[in-house]
């Protein structure tokens, strides 16, 4: 009072309160810097002091999702999710997607003191031979038809070809007897067109015909005791969705900071799984 002199303290900022805004609210520096009353300079300093800080997760019952997702050819992210309350309990950064890292990931939430009731999984035979008659697993049903696709395409021309793309289409909705009759019945009726050989006038060898649609059968053959868990058991769904949308989302607010670096990436991932 006796110099005349005012002072106003800035308000601090909440620096947790600040990147939950930056991840969650999709704001770039520039945004939260006009929001603070800031410079961006400030807004990136803030930001690169900020510490997640990994918080224990209940130990319960939980239907594991896994899938991997990658940022070009090097960088990705393996992520065990539980279905039942949508929580990420675990995650690995990989270069290349691989069954020893997902039987490892099992492991890990198994140890974490986590009951696993289901896997819910893209189809990789390491893992159904890794965990036969110690989990139950669900094949994802997205993932069958699109390995089924891939041999047969959404448009099969051949008559055998479309009736089975008609199959694979009711997985959804058939439950297991039905499915396996519809297949039994299928192959009743092509069975010589499935075995037809054609000769190599060269070679004198023979090979199948038709391989592609051989492969499309075989994969719904091979998959079928992992199909309809999902029927057998509650809360275990039939597909991956649950991690497929948390990626989808992930990266979306991504691509609104375009240009960070690996460090401030990852740091980015982190806080956004919270795992």
């Amino acid at each position: 009072m006796s110099c005349n002199k005012q002072f106003h303290q800035r308000s601090q900022i909440d620096i947790k309160e600040l990147y939950e805004n930056y991840i969650q609210g999709k704001q770039t520096y520039r945004q939260l810097s006009t929001k603070y009353g800031v410079s961006e300079k400030t807004i990136q300093r803030k930001l690169d002091k900020y510490q997640f800080s990994h918080q224990a997760k209940e130990t319960r019952i939980v239907t594991i999702v896994m899938d991997t997702t990658y940022w070009g050819r090097n960088f990705g992210v393996m992520l065990f999710r539980d279905s039942i309350k949508r929580e990420n309990l675990h995650k690995y950064y990989v270069k290349t997607e691989t069954i020893k890292q997902y039987i490892l990931g099992i492991q890990e939430i198994e140890k974490l003191g986590f009951t696993i009731k289901a896997i819910v999984c893209d189809g990789r035979l390491g893992i159904f031979k890794a965990f036969k008659d110690k989990i139950p697993i669900q094949m994802c049903h997205f993932h069958q038809k699109q390995i089924i696709r891939r041999y047969l395409t959404t448009k099969p021309k051949l008559e055998a070809s479309i009736l089975l793309w008609k199959i694979v289409e009711s997985l959804g909705a058939s439950n297991e007897a039905d499915f396996i009759k519809s297949l039994e019945n299928w192959m009743e009726e092509w069975k010589d067109f499935y075995n037809e050989r054609t000769l190599n006038p060269i070679t004198n060898k023979s090979h199948y015909t038709h391989k592609r649609l051989r492969s499309a059968y075989n994969s719904l053959k091979r998959h079928l005791p992992y199909l309809f868990t999902c029927k057998k058991l509650e809360d275990v769904p039939n597909t991956t969705n649950t991690v497929d949308g948390t990626f989808s989302d992930l990266k979306s607010k991504l691509r609104n900071h375009n240009g960070l670096n690996k460090e401030r990436k990852i740091k980015f991932i982190n806080a956004y799984l919270k795992t």
